[in-house]
């Protein structure tokens, strides 16, 4: 995977988004990451579009879902969908490392506040290909890691059939340039990054866990 490109995101891209509330979640918590996705049989599943992006559980797809705790378990489908998706996240098994990158630039509140977003999630995996090093050197620089965070969250709600009739979407850093989605159905990727697991309901948030961490700047042309 690429090396992160910091450069020429700007600090207006920061505060837009941290201007709407900071804070931290004190359900929130980490743990080790899995070392490699699943082997198992992906869940599959109709994706109908809604015109409000919203899904429902019938619709979440990948093989990585499979990872996901059952019933009404902490980190389960029917325990995230009433929740706020950071708050959600904190419980989800394939999002420590995100978690820890959420709270470490205190967007919890910010993401939990939104009306109607969506969110490709980079799961454990992708932030471990950066390294410790590079990943606690942006956990200690809140002003640099909060626009990749930005990079990864669409001001709009789209399930996976939206995000494919729309071809490309704005993320809220704008400086980093459009989202680009490619394929149909459980091929999709956004920016070359494949879904892991898609069409997650949370509360305010349809979620897509991706196999990398999007760099904001790569697909401005």
């Amino acid at each position: 995977m690429k090396t992160l490109c910091l450069a020429g995101i700007g600090a207006a891209a920061a505060l837009a988004l941290t201007a709407c509330g900071s804070g931290t979640d004190t359900n929130a918590s980490s743990g080790s990451s899995p070392s490699a996705m699943p082997s198992s049989a992906p869940i599959s599943a109709p994706m109908s579009s809604s015109a409000s992006g919203v899904t429902t559980n019938d619709q979440v797809f990948g093989p990585a879902c499979s990872q996901l705790p059952q019933g009404s378990a902490p980190g389960s489908l029917d325990s995230m969908g009433p929740q706020p998706v950071a708050s959600a996240a904190s419980t989800n098994p394939l999002l420590t490392k995100l978690v820890a990158a959420v709270k470490a630039t205190n967007l919890v509140d910010t993401l939990n506040s939104q009306q109607a977003i969506t969110v490709f999630a980079p799961a454990d995996p992708a932030f471990n290909a950066l390294g410790d090093a590079k990943f606690n050197e942006l956990a200690a620089n809140p002003n640099q890691l909060a626009p990749i965070l930005q990079y990864h969250v669409v001001g709009k709600r789209y399930d996976a059939k939206g995000l494919e009739q729309a071809g490309t979407v704005t993320s809220l850093n704008t400086a980093g340039g459009p989202l680009k989605i490619e394929g149909s159905g459980e091929n999709l990727t956004v920016n070359g990054a494949k879904i892991l697991c898609g069409n997650i309901p949370t509360k305010n948030a349809t979620v897509f866990v991706i196999d990398k961490v999007l760099t904001p700047g790569t697909n401005k042309n």
